[in-house]
């Protein structure tokens, strides 16, 4: 499954909404999709969206803080995690299950930390405090084939200055989705993001 580097991020959604929502997003190309572990009954979610969509698209989970979360997340058939903060013990357990993991780093001692315990990719965040000036000093020193996101700020506006910067790819959390957004208001910002990145990706 060859995937665009936009991971969707639903804060607050619910079980309800989840199959509809992850199903405009695969429609518009966006097959990364997070749900994070402090929204309403995540683990459901996450185990619906996998069995509606699971050969379609990889559902991850976000805000996963703890080793007890990386076990529930694979046992509710969760494929990558996505943390704020740069956890070893997350990271390694994640890896240990054969999970992809995105730990959040913001600085250089961040990034190599989380490299160090075998991270898939690194999320920047908030990007939007770090800049695409913050980011393109730290890539300069990070392994080039590590895959760099900038999550928190990063929007279809300003892909090219992340990209510029060295970004692989972007987390989109209320851009793409807020709580009581329809399916349809979902799917045009998906649309949005998807030609917004494709242009930058040079697609």
């Amino acid at each position: 499954m060859s995937h665009r580097h936009i991971i969707a991020i639903l804060r607050g959604i619910t079980p309800d909404e989840a199959v509809p929502v992850c199903a405009e997003l695969v429609e518009a190309g966006i097959t990364l999709i997070e749900v994070p572990l402090n929204s309403p009954d995540a683990l459901t979610s996450i185990s619906r969206a996998k069995a509606a969509l699971g050969d379609r698209a990889e559902i991850g989970a976000g805000t996963v803080l703890s080793v007890e979360d990386v076990n529930a997340v694979n046992e509710a058939g969760g494929t990558f995690i996505v943390s704020p903060d740069t956890n070893a013990a997350v990271i390694g357990e994640t890896v240990r299950l054969g999970l992809k993991s995105y730990p959040g780093v913001f600085s250089p001692s961040d990034a190599f930390t989380a490299i160090r315990s075998g991270a898939t990719g690194l999320k920047f965040f908030p990007a939007e405090v770090l800049g695409p000036k913050g980011i393109k000093a730290m890539k300069a020193v990070l392994p080039p084939a590590m895959p760099v996101y900038a999550v928190g700020g990063a929007n279809p506006d300003n892909f090219h200055e992340y990209f510029a910067a060295g970004c692989t790819g972007f987390g989109l959390g209320t851009y793409i989705f807020k709580p009581g957004m329809s399916a349809s208001e979902v799917a045009e910002r998906s649309a949005l993001a998807v030609a917004a990145y494709d242009k930058g990706a040079g697609k």
